[in-house]
C-alpha cells in the first residue's frame, strides 16, 4: 500500500470518526438519545416478530441463520416470546452498561433469529436493516473501546460508513443487474401497476395519486424519476463527509418519499434514522445549559 493511499484512508477515517474536533457535552446526550431510539425499535420489533410467528407453519424461504438452523422449531409455541423477553432484558441492561460488553452482540444474534423466523414466508422488508446494522456497530464499539468518546465516535462513524456504502452499492447493483436501461420509465409503469394490483387486492380500490399520474402519462417523466433516484443512491458515499452529509441525507429522504409516492413502498424506519444521523443535532443540544452540568456529564459518561 502506497503512502498516498494510506494518507487518503487516514483522511477518510478522520472525516468519518471526526477525530479532528473536540468532543462536546451535547454529543454525549445526542448519542445516548440515539441509542435509546435504536433500543426502542429493537425491543418493539422483537415482540412484533414474535407475535407474527404464531401464524407461521412452514419455512418457505430460509434466510441467514435459517439456512443452518431449523427455525420451524419456533412455530406454534412460546419460544419466540422467550427470545423477545431475553432481548428486552439484555437491551435494557446494555443500555445502562450493566453486565457484559458483548451483550449487544448477543441481542443482535437473537434479533436476527426472530427476523429470519418472521420472514421465512417469502416476503423480506428493508426496514429493519439499518436497525440491525447500527446494533452491530454499537456492539463492536462497546466491546473494543473503553472511553465513551471513542465508543460513540466509532459506532456513529462505522454506521455512517456502511449506510453510505449501502446506498452506493445499491446504485451499482442496479447497473450490474439491469444496465443503463434500469432507468427506463416503462419499468416504473410496470412497478406502479404491480403495486396498484397489491393495493387493489388488499383494500378493494386503487387510485393513482398526482405523482403517479404524471409518471404514467409520460415515459420521459417516469425516466426522470428513476434517474434522480439512481443518482441520489450513487452519491450515498458522500455521507462519509460531514460537510456534505446534511445535503445528501436530505436528498436521500426525498428519494424515499418519492418511492412512497410513486410505488407505495414505505421506508419509515430508514427515514426516521436518516433524520437523526444526517444533521448535527448535537450542536443544538449543546446549547442547553444543563447539558454542561458535571452531574449530567458524569451520568452520560457512565452509560456511554
Amino acid at each position: 500500500m502506497t503512502e498516498s493511499i494510506r494518507q487518503k484512508l487516514r483522511a477518510l477515517g478522520t472525516r468519518l470518526f471526526e477525530t479532528d474536533r473536540p468532543f462536546i457535552p451535547g454529543e454525549l446526550l445526542f448519542y445516548k438519545l440515539f441509542e435509546l431510539f435504536i433500543m426502542f425499535w429493537v425491543i418493539r420489533l422483537s415482540w412484533e416478530w414474535s407475535f407474527y410467528t404464531l401464524r407461521n407453519s412452514d419455512v418457505v424461504l430460509p434466510l441467514g441463520l435459517a439456512n443452518y438452523l431449523d427455525v420451524s422449531l419456533l412455530f406454534g409455541n412460546n419460544l419466540p416470546f422467550v427470545l423477545a423477553g431475553v432481548i428486552t432484558l439484555l437491551t435494557l441492561l446494555s443500555f445502562f452498561r450493566i453486565g457484559f460488553r458483548w451483550q449487544y452482540l448477543l441481542v443482535l444474534l437473537l434479533l436476527h433469529t426472530l427476523h429470519v423466523t418472521r420472514y421465512s414466508q417469502g416476503e423480506i422488508p428493508h426496514s429493519p436493516n439499518l436497525i440491525g446494522m447500527t446494533l452491530l456497530c454499537f456492539g463492536l464499539a462497546i466491546w473494543f473501546f473503553d472511553k465513551p468518546e471513542h465508543r460513540w465516535r466509532f459506532a456513529f462513524g462505522s454506521m455512517i460508513f456502511f449506510i453510505g456504502l449501502g446506498y452506493t452499492s445499491a446504485a451499482f447493483s442496479k447497473m450490474i443487474g439491469t444496465g443503463p436501461t434500469w432507468a427506463d420509465g416503462h419499468h416504473l409503469w410496470l412497478w406502479i401497476g404491480e403495486k396498484g394490483t397489491d393495493i387493489l387486492s388488499r383494500e378493494g380500490v386503487f387510485e393513482a395519486n398526482f405523482i403517479q399520474e404524471m409518471a404514467l402519462q409520460s415515459a420521459g417523466i417516469a425516466t426522470l424519476y428513476l434517474l434522480i433516484g439512481w443518482i441520489t443512491e450513487l452519491a450515498g458515499f458522500t455521507m462519509w463527509f460531514p460537510r456534505l452529509r446534511p445535503w445528501i441525507v436530505a436528498a436521500t429522504i426525498g428519494m424515499h418519499l418519492g418511492i412512497t409516492l410513486t410505488m407505495n413502498i414505505r421506508f419509515d424506519l430508514f427515514v426516521m434514522q436518516l433524520v437523526l444521523i444526517g444533521f448535527p443535532w448535537y450542536l443544538l443540544l449543546n446549547r442547553l445549559s444543563w447539558v454542561h452540568s458535571e452531574r449530567v456529564i458524569t451520568a452520560l459518561r457512565k452509560t456511554g
